[in-house]
């Protein structure tokens, strides 16, 4: 078993795709993860409502990701949005506005660990900084290189907190 922050944790994962569920579960077994899992929004806010969880990775599309993801920030989870269906600007905002300490696209899925890492050690502010430079050039690619300008107050507005903010590790 590797050594990792993810070590002994508890984390929820809700998908409505049983292959995505199955990646994940190979990805953190190593780390000794007690990972539950669901399938559909019903079985995700049971499972949400009922326990306590470390950290929880939530699809958008399918099971109603986004209220989920006001659930668990109202319960205070630390949430990864993971998606390729709402791979889209629009959603990577909401995904920010909502709560969300990282957004992550199905298509990195076996790279998931460090960003998981990121969110149970580090700041909101510093684990978006990380996110946005670890993604930002597949962002570009994928939503074009001006994707930000229909949105362009908000993200300079979101940049300026990030930046001003000094790169926090959390002491657990």
């Amino acid at each position: 078993m590797g050594e990792s922050v993810l070590t002994g944790k508890r984390i929820l994962a809700v998908d409505d795709e049983p292959d995505i569920l199955d990646v994940l579960e190979e990805e953190l077994d190593r780390f000794g993860v007690k990972m539950d899992r669901a399938l559909s929004y019903e079985g995700g806010i049971q499972l949400l409502t009922s326990c306590t969880y470390d950290l929880v990775i939530l699809d958008i599309m399918g099971v109603r990701g986004f209220e989920l993801l006001e659930v668990a920030v109202l319960k205070k989870f630390p949430v990864v949005m993971l998606t390729a269906h709402a791979l889209s600007p629009q959603a990577l905002k909401k995904s920010i506005e909502l709560g969300a300490r990282a957004y992550i696209p199905k298509d990195d899925i076996e790279h998931i660990v460090p960003f998981l890492e990121d969110v149970q050690t580090l700041s909101y502010e510093s684990a978006w900084l990380k996110t946005l430079k670890r993604l930002g050039e597949f962002f570009g690619t994928r939503f074009g290189p001006n994707w930000r300008k229909s949105e362009k107050e908000f993200w300079e507005n979101f940049e300026k907190t990030l930046e001003m903010k000094e790169s926090t590790i959390i002491k657990n």
